[in-house]
C-alpha cells in the first residue's frame, strides 16, 4: 500500500489553490489506483500462506488473516486481483469550527462463494499551519498527538494566500479490494 505521507506530500503541493478559491473551500486530491494480479502457485493451509506469482515473474507470499473466512476456497492456479485506491481531501476551516480527530475502518466481504472483500480506512484530523518559508517555499503543519509535517509547496503565488494559524481538515481515505477468480479448466 502506498503511504499516506507520500499522498499528503502531493496534496500539499495542491493545497493552496483550495485555500483561495472563494466558493470552493474543499479540494479533492485523487490518489492513484493500483491494480496487481497474481497467480496462486502454492498454498500452506496450516499457516494460511499463499505463494503468489506476479505478472512480472516475481514471487510474493501472503498470509491470510483469520478474518478471511473462505480461505479453503482458494485453489492453486486461481488469480488474485488486488486494487488499491487512496485520496486526500483538504478543507480550509472557518474560524470557530471545532477540531476533528477521527478514524473509521470498514471490512466488507464479497458476496458469493469466492473469497474476497474490501477493506477501507478513513482518517480526518484538523491541522494548523505553523510555519511558512517563502525561501524554499514550504509549509509546516501540526495536528493532534504531536503530528507534524513539512513539505515543499510548488505554487508560490498560492502560498502567499494562506498564513500561519490557518486551520485545515485533512481526510485520508484508503481502500483495498481483493478478489479471486478460479483457474480456467
Amino acid at each position: 500500500m502506498k503511504s499516506t505521507t507520500s499522498g499528503l506530500l502531493i496534496a500539499l503541493g495542491c493545497l493552496l489553490p483550495a485555500a483561495v478559491v472563494g466558493a470552493a473551500q474543499t479540494k479533492v486530491i485523487p490518489g492513484e489506483m493500483t491494480t496487481v494480479t497474481a497467480t496462486v502457485e502454492a498454498i500452506d493451509t496450516a499457516t494460511r500462506t499463499l505463494s503468489l506469482k506476479l505478472a512480472d515473474g516475481t514471487y510474493e507470499t501472503l498470509v491470510a488473516p483469520k478474518e478471511v473466512e473462505r480461505f479453503d476456497a482458494i485453489k492453486v492456479g486461481d488469480t488474485l486481483t488486488a486494487r488499491y485506491y487512496d485520496n486526500i481531501v483538504l478543507r480550509v476551516k472557518k474560524p470557530g469550527e471545532k477540531d476533528v480527530d477521527t478514524a473509521k475502518d470498514a471490512l466488507t466481504k464479497t458476496p458469493g462463494v469466492s473469497p474476497g472483500g474490501t477493506a477501507a480506512v478513513q482518517r480526518t484530523i484538523t491541522a494548523t499551519i505553523t510555519a511558512i518559508d517563502m525561501k524554499i517555499p514550504s509549509i509546516t503543519l501540526t495536528g493532534p498527538n504531536n503530528w507534524k509535517y513539512s513539505s515543499r509547496v510548488e505554487d508560490v503565488a498560492m502560498l502567499k494566500q494562506v498564513k500561519v494559524g490557518d486551520r485545515l481538515d485533512i481526510t485520508w481515505t484508503e481502500a483495498l479490494l481483493v478478489g479471486f477468480t478460479p483457474a480456467k479448466k
